[in-house]
Protein backbone atom coordinates (compact mmCIF):
# COMPACT_ATOMS: atom_id res chain seq x y z
CA UNK A 1 0.00 0.00 0.00
CA UNK A 2 1.18 3.07 -0.99
CA UNK A 3 3.05 5.62 2.10
CA UNK A 4 0.09 8.13 3.81
CA UNK A 5 1.05 11.70 2.63
CA UNK A 6 1.30 14.14 5.66
CA UNK A 7 -1.05 16.67 5.37
CA UNK A 8 -0.23 19.93 6.79
CA UNK A 9 -3.04 22.26 8.06
CA UNK A 10 -2.56 25.66 6.88
CA UNK A 11 -2.18 28.47 9.71
CA UNK A 12 -2.61 31.88 9.91
CA UNK A 13 1.00 31.82 10.75
CA UNK A 14 1.73 30.27 8.23
CA UNK A 15 0.04 32.52 5.51
CA UNK A 16 2.18 35.55 7.21
CA UNK A 17 4.95 34.14 6.71
CA UNK A 18 4.64 33.46 2.84
CA UNK A 19 3.50 36.61 2.56
CA UNK A 20 6.91 37.90 4.17
CA UNK A 21 8.89 35.82 2.06
CA UNK A 22 7.16 36.96 -1.58
CA UNK A 23 8.20 40.89 -0.43
CA UNK A 24 11.73 39.91 0.68
CA UNK A 25 12.97 39.86 -3.26
CA UNK A 26 12.03 43.49 -3.18
CA UNK A 27 14.77 45.71 -5.05
CA UNK A 28 14.52 48.85 -3.65
CA UNK A 29 15.72 48.36 0.34
CA UNK A 30 13.46 50.82 1.70
CA UNK A 31 10.28 49.75 0.41
CA UNK A 32 11.23 46.39 1.16
CA UNK A 33 11.40 47.59 4.81
CA UNK A 34 8.43 49.15 4.90
CA UNK A 35 6.55 46.22 2.90
CA UNK A 36 7.91 44.03 5.25
CA UNK A 37 6.87 46.14 8.18
CA UNK A 38 3.56 46.46 6.69
CA UNK A 39 2.73 42.87 6.58
CA UNK A 40 3.94 42.14 10.42
CA UNK A 41 2.18 45.05 11.68
CA UNK A 42 -1.34 44.15 9.56
CA UNK A 43 -1.52 41.14 10.29
CA UNK A 44 -0.68 40.61 13.86
CA UNK A 45 -3.63 43.56 14.07
CA UNK A 46 -5.92 41.34 12.21
CA UNK A 47 -4.85 38.25 14.53
CA UNK A 48 -4.92 40.75 17.66
CA UNK A 49 -8.56 41.69 17.76
CA UNK A 50 -9.55 38.19 15.64
CA UNK A 51 -10.51 39.89 12.90
CA UNK A 52 -14.32 38.54 11.74
CA UNK A 53 -15.42 38.84 8.16
CA UNK A 54 -18.10 41.31 8.40
CA UNK A 55 -15.57 44.10 10.24
CA UNK A 56 -13.16 43.62 7.61
CA UNK A 57 -16.19 43.99 4.90
CA UNK A 58 -16.92 47.10 6.98
CA UNK A 59 -12.81 48.50 6.97
CA UNK A 60 -13.41 48.00 3.21
CA UNK A 61 -16.30 49.61 2.79
CA UNK A 62 -14.70 52.63 4.82
CA UNK A 63 -12.03 53.12 2.76
CA UNK A 64 -13.52 52.68 -0.33
CA UNK A 65 -16.10 55.41 0.91
CA UNK A 66 -13.17 57.91 2.00
CA UNK A 67 -11.41 57.75 -1.59
CA UNK A 68 -14.69 58.41 -3.38
CA UNK A 69 -15.08 61.66 -1.02
CA UNK A 70 -11.58 62.83 -1.96
CA UNK A 71 -11.03 65.80 -4.83
CA UNK A 72 -9.40 68.77 -5.19
CA UNK A 73 -11.17 70.68 -2.37
CA UNK A 74 -11.40 67.81 0.19
CA UNK A 75 -8.68 65.35 1.23
CA UNK A 76 -11.42 62.59 3.82
CA UNK A 77 -7.61 60.17 4.17
CA UNK A 78 -5.85 63.53 5.32
CA UNK A 79 -8.41 63.76 7.30
CA UNK A 80 -8.16 60.25 8.36
CA UNK A 81 -4.66 60.50 9.12
CA UNK A 82 -4.60 63.85 11.45
CA UNK A 83 -7.75 62.02 13.47
CA UNK A 84 -5.86 58.53 14.00
CA UNK A 85 -2.98 61.14 15.24
CA UNK A 86 -0.76 59.73 12.19
CA UNK A 87 -0.19 62.76 11.02
CA UNK A 88 1.83 64.38 13.95
CA UNK A 89 3.60 61.57 14.59
CA UNK A 90 5.05 61.81 11.32
CA UNK A 91 5.46 65.39 11.56
CA UNK A 92 7.40 64.88 14.94
CA UNK A 93 9.46 61.70 13.26
CA UNK A 94 10.84 64.19 9.74
CA UNK A 95 11.06 67.84 11.55
CA UNK A 96 12.31 67.21 14.84
CA UNK A 97 13.75 70.91 16.09
CA UNK A 98 16.43 71.85 18.20
CA UNK A 99 15.82 73.62 21.04
CA UNK A 100 14.61 77.41 20.72
CA UNK A 101 13.34 76.69 17.35
CA UNK A 102 9.74 77.24 15.97
CA UNK A 103 7.59 74.01 16.75
CA UNK A 104 5.66 72.05 13.45
CA UNK A 105 2.48 70.68 13.54
CA UNK A 106 0.50 69.39 11.23
CA UNK A 107 0.07 70.96 7.46
CA UNK A 108 -3.73 70.14 7.18
CA UNK A 109 -5.95 69.41 3.66
CA UNK A 110 -6.57 73.11 3.37
CA UNK A 111 -3.53 74.86 1.48
CA UNK A 112 -3.79 76.17 -2.02
CA UNK A 113 -1.34 77.59 -4.40
CA UNK A 114 -1.12 80.26 -6.47
CA UNK A 115 -1.59 82.95 -3.06
CA UNK A 116 0.00 86.60 -4.09
CA UNK A 117 2.15 87.91 -2.19
CA UNK A 118 0.64 91.27 -0.10
CA UNK A 119 2.79 94.37 0.89
CA UNK A 120 3.26 94.65 5.23
CA UNK A 121 0.20 95.18 6.74
CA UNK A 122 -2.36 93.89 3.86
CA UNK A 123 -5.58 92.60 5.43
CA UNK A 124 -5.91 89.15 4.40
CA UNK A 125 -9.97 88.99 5.12
CA UNK A 126 -12.16 90.08 2.46
CA UNK A 127 -13.63 94.04 3.45
CA UNK A 128 -17.01 92.60 4.33
CA UNK A 129 -15.56 89.40 6.45
CA UNK A 130 -17.35 88.61 9.95
CA UNK A 131 -15.10 88.54 12.37
CA UNK A 132 -12.98 90.65 15.19
CA UNK A 133 -9.99 92.50 13.34
CA UNK A 134 -7.25 91.12 14.24
CA UNK A 135 -2.97 92.12 13.99
CA UNK A 136 -0.65 89.64 13.99
CA UNK A 137 2.84 90.58 13.96
CA UNK A 138 6.81 89.82 15.00
CA UNK A 139 9.81 88.70 13.44
CA UNK A 140 11.34 85.98 11.56
CA UNK A 141 14.70 84.74 13.56
CA UNK A 142 17.63 82.30 13.42
CA UNK A 143 18.93 79.98 16.79
CA UNK A 144 21.21 82.78 17.48
CA UNK A 145 18.54 85.87 17.25
CA UNK A 146 19.74 87.51 14.53
CA UNK A 147 16.47 88.58 12.16
CA UNK A 148 16.09 87.25 9.04
CA UNK A 149 15.06 89.52 6.13
CA UNK A 150 13.20 88.61 3.32
CA UNK A 151 11.72 85.28 4.87
CA UNK A 152 8.06 84.15 3.02
CA UNK A 153 5.39 83.66 5.42
CA UNK A 154 2.48 81.66 4.15
CA UNK A 155 -0.66 81.79 5.97
CA UNK A 156 -3.97 80.81 5.70
CA UNK A 157 -7.03 80.16 8.26
CA UNK A 158 -10.81 79.30 8.66
CA UNK A 159 -13.34 82.59 8.19
CA UNK A 160 -15.62 83.35 10.87
CA UNK A 161 -17.82 80.59 9.87
CA UNK A 162 -15.21 77.92 10.42
CA UNK A 163 -14.26 77.20 6.85
CA UNK A 164 -11.78 77.57 4.35
CA UNK A 165 -12.11 79.37 0.90
CA UNK A 166 -11.74 76.10 -0.82
CA UNK A 167 -14.82 74.58 1.34
CA UNK A 168 -17.39 76.29 -0.47
CA UNK A 169 -18.94 74.79 -3.47
CA UNK A 170 -19.56 78.04 -5.50
CA UNK A 171 -16.44 79.74 -4.88
CA UNK A 172 -12.83 79.36 -6.52
CA UNK A 173 -11.73 82.78 -5.07
CA UNK A 174 -8.81 83.11 -2.82
CA UNK A 175 -9.80 84.51 0.62
CA UNK A 176 -8.26 84.19 4.23
CA UNK A 177 -4.95 83.49 2.65
CA UNK A 178 -1.33 85.31 1.97
CA UNK A 179 2.22 85.39 1.21
CA UNK A 180 3.75 88.20 3.06
CA UNK A 181 7.91 88.82 3.38
CA UNK A 182 9.45 90.61 6.23
CA UNK A 183 11.71 93.80 6.04
CA UNK A 184 15.19 93.69 6.26
CA UNK A 185 14.67 94.19 9.94
CA UNK A 186 12.71 90.79 9.60
CA UNK A 187 9.79 91.94 10.72
CA UNK A 188 6.30 91.09 9.16
CA UNK A 189 2.76 92.54 9.92
CA UNK A 190 -0.71 90.60 9.03
CA UNK A 191 -4.07 91.87 9.22
CA UNK A 192 -6.95 89.07 9.30
CA UNK A 193 -9.94 88.56 11.60
CA UNK A 194 -9.67 86.39 15.15
CA UNK A 195 -9.73 82.79 13.89
CA UNK A 196 -12.09 81.00 15.24
CA UNK A 197 -12.34 76.74 16.36
CA UNK A 198 -14.25 74.70 14.03
CA UNK A 199 -15.59 71.38 13.56
CA UNK A 200 -13.36 69.21 10.53
CA UNK A 201 -15.53 68.04 7.84
CA UNK A 202 -18.02 65.17 9.72
CA UNK A 203 -20.18 64.38 7.14
CA UNK A 204 -18.01 61.03 6.03
CA UNK A 205 -16.48 58.13 7.25
CA UNK A 206 -14.15 60.22 9.43
CA UNK A 207 -17.03 61.67 10.97
CA UNK A 208 -18.41 58.34 11.26
CA UNK A 209 -15.38 57.15 13.11
CA UNK A 210 -15.37 59.93 15.48
CA UNK A 211 -19.14 59.77 16.67
CA UNK A 212 -18.59 56.26 17.12
CA UNK A 213 -15.84 56.29 18.90
CA UNK A 214 -17.57 59.19 21.55
CA UNK A 215 -15.16 61.65 19.83
CA UNK A 216 -15.80 65.35 19.14
CA UNK A 217 -14.75 66.86 15.34
CA UNK A 218 -13.64 70.33 16.76
CA UNK A 219 -10.22 71.93 16.36
CA UNK A 220 -9.10 74.97 18.37
CA UNK A 221 -8.87 78.27 16.78
CA UNK A 222 -5.51 78.67 14.63
CA UNK A 223 -3.71 80.66 11.85
CA UNK A 224 -1.46 78.25 9.74
CA UNK A 225 2.01 79.24 8.47
CA UNK A 226 4.53 77.92 6.09
CA UNK A 227 7.62 79.66 7.37
CA UNK A 228 10.70 79.95 4.53
CA UNK A 229 13.84 82.05 3.89
CA UNK A 230 17.01 80.89 1.95
CA UNK A 231 19.47 78.58 3.66
CA UNK A 232 17.05 78.06 6.83
CA UNK A 233 14.70 74.65 7.35
CA UNK A 234 11.04 75.90 6.52
CA UNK A 235 8.61 74.91 9.22
CA UNK A 236 4.94 74.31 8.79
CA UNK A 237 2.99 75.28 12.24
CA UNK A 238 0.01 77.14 13.59
CA UNK A 239 -0.48 79.68 16.21
CA UNK A 240 -3.11 79.21 18.76
CA UNK A 241 -5.68 81.07 21.07
CA UNK A 242 -4.90 80.68 24.29
CA UNK A 243 -8.70 81.54 25.29
CA UNK A 244 -10.00 78.37 23.44
CA UNK A 245 -12.02 75.48 25.49
CA UNK A 246 -10.23 73.08 22.41
CA UNK A 247 -6.77 73.25 23.36
CA UNK A 248 -6.88 70.31 25.32
CA UNK A 249 -8.73 68.13 23.08
CA UNK A 250 -8.08 68.86 19.51
CA UNK A 251 -9.01 66.59 17.44
CA UNK A 252 -6.42 66.22 15.05
CA UNK A 253 -3.58 66.52 18.29
CA UNK A 254 -1.86 69.57 16.75
CA UNK A 255 -1.45 71.54 19.77
CA UNK A 256 1.85 72.13 20.95
CA UNK A 257 2.39 75.01 24.10
CA UNK A 258 4.72 76.90 22.23
CA UNK A 259 2.64 77.60 20.03
CA UNK A 260 0.00 79.23 22.16
CA UNK A 261 -0.26 82.86 22.14
CA UNK A 262 -2.42 85.37 23.89
CA UNK A 263 -4.69 87.37 22.01
CA UNK A 264 -4.87 91.11 23.03
CA UNK A 265 -8.12 92.89 23.30
CA UNK A 266 -7.89 96.72 22.37
CA UNK A 267 -11.07 97.80 23.54
CA UNK A 268 -10.43 101.97 23.28
CA UNK A 269 -8.65 103.96 20.72
CA UNK A 270 -4.85 103.20 21.14
CA UNK A 271 -1.64 104.00 19.41
CA UNK A 272 -1.93 100.67 17.94
CA UNK A 273 -5.27 101.15 16.79
CA UNK A 274 -3.78 104.59 15.26
CA UNK A 275 -1.46 103.04 13.69
CA UNK A 276 -3.77 100.43 11.65
CA UNK A 277 -6.38 102.67 11.98
CA UNK A 278 -8.59 100.17 13.55
CA UNK A 279 -12.05 100.96 15.03
CA UNK A 280 -12.06 98.99 18.85
CA UNK A 281 -12.66 96.43 19.88
CA UNK A 282 -9.76 94.58 17.70
CA UNK A 283 -6.87 92.03 18.59
CA UNK A 284 -2.99 91.97 18.40
CA UNK A 285 -1.07 89.30 18.83
CA UNK A 286 3.19 88.83 18.53
CA UNK A 287 4.98 85.73 17.69
CA UNK A 288 8.50 85.37 16.63
CA UNK A 289 9.07 82.59 14.71
CA UNK A 290 12.85 80.91 14.74
CA UNK A 291 14.36 79.05 12.26
CA UNK A 292 17.38 76.66 12.38
CA UNK A 293 19.82 76.50 9.77
CA UNK A 294 18.99 73.98 6.78
CA UNK A 295 21.72 71.20 6.01
CA UNK A 296 21.59 69.59 2.43
CA UNK A 297 19.72 66.74 3.30
CA UNK A 298 17.09 68.92 4.72
CA UNK A 299 17.01 71.27 2.12
CA UNK A 300 16.47 68.08 -0.21
CA UNK A 301 13.40 67.00 1.75
CA UNK A 302 12.01 70.56 1.64
CA UNK A 303 12.02 70.60 -2.21
CA UNK A 304 10.12 67.13 -1.82
CA UNK A 305 7.51 68.36 0.03
CA UNK A 306 7.27 71.28 -1.79
CA UNK A 307 6.79 69.51 -5.12
CA UNK A 308 4.20 66.96 -3.16
CA UNK A 309 2.07 70.12 -2.23
CA UNK A 310 1.94 71.48 -6.09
Amino acid sequence: MPAAIARHTTTEDDITAEVLRRFEATPDARLREIMLALVRHLHGFVKEVNLTEPEWFEAIQFLSDSGRLCNEKRQEFILLSDTLGVSMVVDLINHRKPEGATESTVFGPFHREGVPEMPPGADIAPRDAAGTPMVISGRVLDLQGNTIGGAVLDVWQADSSGRYDSQYADSDELHMRGLFRTDRDGRYTIRTVRPVHYPIPSDGPVGRMLRATNRHPWRPAHVHFVVSADGYEPVTTHIFDDADPYLESDTVFAVNDSLICHFVRHGERDDTARRFALEPPFYTVDFDFVLKKASAGSLVRASERSDERA
